[in-house]
């Protein structure tokens, strides 16, 4: 008779996961701390155009934006952009929140009017090398 295979894990095995796991945390750890560097704007689109780039670490007040019939006022304060005030029967916009990370976005669709939050490059730096 043929002995059974051995199925149970060992220690090479969990050396293999562990190695798995901290080429993972490198990974995240690089990604997130790449979108942590240069200067977060809030891009304010109104009909898909893009109208307004504010730099949400320096300016601080609040925007007003209509369109559709509709007014948006838009907040900027501590790093955070908000729709603070809206006549859209739904205030979605509103009830969205605060926004302070790139890639996140506040839509109000009766107005047609979006914010989206983006991080520009530091000037100075190498955009691309080709060659």
């Amino acid at each position: 008779m043929k002995s059974s295979v051995k199925l149970r894990p060992c220690r090479w095995d969990a050396l293999v996961a562990a190695v798995i796991l901290a080429v993972s945390f490198a990974c995240t750890a690089g990604f997130w701390l790449q979108n942590r560097t240069g200067t977060l704007e809030a891009v304010v689109s109104v009909d898909g155009t893009e109208t307004e780039r504010i730099d949400v670490a320096s300016d601080s007040g609040e925007h007003v934006y209509t369109n559709n019939g509709y007014t948006l006022h838009v907040t900027v304060s501590g790093g955070q952009v908000w729709v603070s005030q809206a006549d859209c029967p739904n205030q979605d916009c509103v009830h969205t929140g605060q926004i302070d990370t790139a890639g996140q976005s506040i839509v109000c669709l009766p107005a047609r009017i979006s914010i989206r939050l983006v991080r520009t490059a530091d000037s100075g730096g190498v955009d691309a090398v080709i060659g």
